[in-house]
């Protein structure tokens, strides 16, 4: 019992980082009606501006944290006004091409910044393992990354349900020729949305990067578990993105721990293939996702 909770919290703390990058795909969806496949390779920048400002500026760590924060940020409102202003107007799917052309060409400049290095952004609070009750174990580094997603969705939901922007930025998502004629300036939030997915892909990075395996370009590619997390959550929710991380992530640990007795059924890595299983089963049973909208076509 004590084994099946440890799996459980590790898989809770892979769940949350996917849940962190997943949430950058929602915000921008719901703003602009895009996929942004960039989100991942926006995760890698969020490490490596974060040991930069750690290690090379030596800066505290918080205020490294929140200046890599910042820089993904700026990243990802230039990134919209330069690659995807221009396709306002045209199909969703064009623009989502977009964003993989913006994903190789961030995954080639981290490839540059990084090298073949592994990079880290330290041990802010310890990788030791905590004891408790009995002989459940739990890394302090998956308790912080717990509760810095649990503290950064609660922000962005308040934020988007709250305040006067996040209003403007919803009913951007819901009709833009009705939020012009209210007075929203749509470009605004367009870039207002990128650079809250590139705030949330700097924190996921942090949490990734402290998590103690390092991080380098390839990383990114870990990163893309966050498709299956949207498209079982649901593309436009916020709350699928949580609940959908922590699913995938659970279910890849508890695979992760039995690999040795299904590997003689399913095969090796057989952890690797089950968030994308579970994306196909969700696509074939509820293409709109667990807390998704679906869309209703009058005809």
């Amino acid at each position: 019992m004590d084994d099946l909770l440890t799996v459980l919290i590790r898989g809770l703390a892979q769940g949350s980082f996917y849940a962190l990058v997943a949430a950058g795909f929602v915000v921008i969806y719901r703003a602009t009606d895009v996929v942004n496949f960039a989100q991942p390779a926006l995760m890698v920048m969020g490490a490596y501006f974060t040991a930069l400002f750690r290690h090379n500026y030596d800066l505290p760590f918080w205020l490294a944290v929140l200046a890599a924060i910042a820089v993904v940020a700026m990243i990802g409102a230039v990134s919209e006004r330069v690659a995807l202003r221009p396709m306002v107007g045209q199909p969703p799917f064009s623009a989502a091409m977009v964003t993989v052309g913006l994903f190789l060409v961030l995954t080639i400049v981290a490839n540059r910044l990084i090298g073949s290095n592994v990079i880290s952004v330290g041990d802010p609070w310890g990788l030791e393992t905590a004891v408790f009750a009995g002989n459940v174990r739990m890394r302090v580094a998956d308790g912080w990354g717990i509760g810095l997603t649990i503290v950064a969705f609660a922000a962005v939901g308040l934020f988007l349900t709250r305040s006067r922007v996040g209003l403007a930025m919803r009913a951007t998502s819901l009709d833009q020729e009705v939020a012009l004629a209210q007075g929203v300036n749509v470009g605004r939030m367009f870039g207002l949305s990128w650079a809250m997915a590139g705030g949330l892909a700097g924190l996921a990075g942090m949490v990734y990067g402290s998590g103690g395996t390092g991080v380098d370009p390839t990383s990114a590619f870990v990163a893309l578990k966050a498709l299956p997390v949207i498209i079982l959550g649901g593309l436009d929710s916020l709350k699928g993105a949580y609940i959908g991380g922590l699913v995938i992530g659970v279910a890849e640990a508890f695979t992760r721990a039995n690999a040795a007795s299904l590997s003689g059924v399913v095969g090796a890595n057989v952890d690797v293939v089950v968030p994308y299983l579970i994306m196909l089963i969700v696509l074939m049973v509820r293409p709109y996702g667990l807390f998704g909208t679906p869309e209703v076509q009058r005809v």
